[in-house]
């Protein structure tokens, strides 16, 4: 176990499977697994080095997480099911790291994953009150019924509400979206990797005004992985640490009194997401200006303009002048904002939305993300929302506290216990793979077979 001192938590390896339409084309026991045998193998450990895993879904029944962590190894290991809205993912992170500083573990596998349906999201638990009953009462009290989707109600009342008091235009929000999909092709695990012209997403079909189709995350299946270890694990192995990323501030969030405020802005989260940032930057001794790059929660494009706010990145109010400055990517003055195609053209699986982001940001900040790279950063940070409601925002640093290097696939590839660049190629594992982190001491076949079977056909 980890000794009191041990405070530092670092990401050690991270795992990705390619995000995909909601068609059960992939079942997330095997969607699971991928992620979790790559990010093991990434970091160099073998299930047996795992003291706790924590599984992050929204869809799925109380033990999904044991279904897939049983593959790796049954140990008898405390398994957490964690599900908190859209920032399942990054609450996983979050309580991986707790346990790390407090000194309850010293290596912690994290896997989100999700498996849903396809169409907007809609609660499957119709036999009781909402745990957004509040919330949608005062919105249609304020704002009126429509038959949108309700989150793209939400999101787009707020979109009307910066309009009206700071001036942005319909246009500015189509940018946002246009450079998320720009950004996509570069991006081998994203779910849409096309890019399109201001005017295709602007006639793309009004979902709720402003917003269009294109500036909507889907719904998707798909799992992202990451392994989370203390200083002390990381002593261990030197060899490792120009790939360690250290957690250098993080803060979880939910929501303040203010989200009744009337205000369609408050209602998306914009005050509890301010204060996490604030505090995840000052426990990390960072400001928005030192931040580089960027992943957060764009689940509609008029989020990522509140969000450009609340992060600190633009004066309050003018963060469409941002956008029209084109300062949100490459050649702008920054900070990059989800240069992996973020949740609008990525996808969104919810679990695996927090974990995926980490996954981005370790690539980016390792210098491996060579396709998109952010060239110079030394920080980077990740925020990820859920209404009803919760925060996790995160200040990522390189462990040797320099800038990324811009390194080819050949040079990672000698750096890379996969034997590839992870992080501009996206393959399916082997079984050979999985033998390599498997437990080597608590193991059984059974809850493998059909992963196994499915693998190797897919190969």
């Amino acid at each position: 176990m980890a000794t009191a001192n041990s405070n530092n938590a670092y990401v050690l390896g991270v795992g990705m499977t390619q995000f995909l339409k909601p068609r059960r084309t992939r079942e997330y026991p095997e969607l699971g697994y991928e992620a979790g045998v790559k990010a093991m193998i990434d970091a160099q450990i073998n299930y047996d080095d795992v003291q706790t895993g924590i599984a992050c879904y929204c869809y799925g029944d109380s033990t999904s997480g044991q279904r897939i962590f049983y593959q790796f190894g049954m140990k008898g290991i405390p398994i957490y099911n964690t599900n908190n809205a859209c920032a399942t993912g990054s609450t996983g992170l979050h309580l991986a790291r707790t346990m790390v500083k407090g000194g309850t573990a010293d290596c912690v596998l994290v896997v989100g994953f999700e498996q849903m349906r396809p169409g907007s999201i809609k609660s499957v638990w119709d036999d009781r009150p909402s745990a957004h009953g509040p919330s949608t009462r005062l919105m249609e009290e304020v704002y009126g019924k429509d038959p949108a989707p309700r989150n793209a109600q939400y999101f787009g009342n707020a979109g009307r509400e910066y309009m009206t008091k700071f001036g942005a235009k319909a246009e500015d929000f189509a940018e946002i979206a246009r450079i998320s999909h720009e950004h996509s092709q570069r991006n081998p695990y994203a779910q849409f990797r096309t890019s399109y012209t201001l005017e295709q997403i602007q006639n793309s079909g009004t979902i709720f005004a402003p917003l269009t189709k294109l500036q909507c995350s889907p719904t998707s299946d798909g799992a992202a992985a990451a392994v989370i270890v203390s200083q002390k694990f990381l002593d261990a192995r030197p060899h490792l640490k120009s790939q360690a990323i250290l957690i250098a501030g993080q803060q979880l969030m939910t929501d303040g009194p203010e989200v009744y405020s009337q205000s369609a802005i408050d209602l998306v989260g914009f005050q509890m997401s301010k204060q996490a940032a604030e505090r995840a930057m000052a426990e990390a001794g960072v400001t928005p200006k030192d931040i580089k790059v960027c992943e957060l929660h764009d689940c509609f494009s008029a989020n990522e303009l509140l969000l450009l706010d609340a992060l600190g990145f633009s004066e309050p109010g003018k963060a469409h002048e941002l956008v029209r400055r084109g300062d949100i990517t490459y050649g702008g003055r920054g900070p990059v904002i989800n240069p992996s195609g973020g949740l609008i053209s990525k996808g969104h699986p919810l679990g695996a939305t927090g974990v995926a982001q980490c996954a981005e940001l370790t690539w980016q900040l390792r210098g491996w993300a060579n396709n998109r790279l952010v060239k110079g950063t030394n920080v980077a940070l990740q925020h990820n929302l859920g209404l009803g409601g919760a925060v996790v925002v995160t200040v990522y640093k390189r462990a040797d506290g320099q800038s990324n290097p811009a390194l080819s696939d050949a040079e990672v590839r000698q750096k890379s216990a996969l034997g590839y660049n992870p992080a501009v190629e996206a393959r399916y594992v082997r079984p050979e793979d999985g033998e390599k982190v498997r437990s080597r001491t608590k193991r059984h076949d059974h809850p493998l077979k059909e992963t196994v079977g499915t693998l190797s056909a897919r190969i």
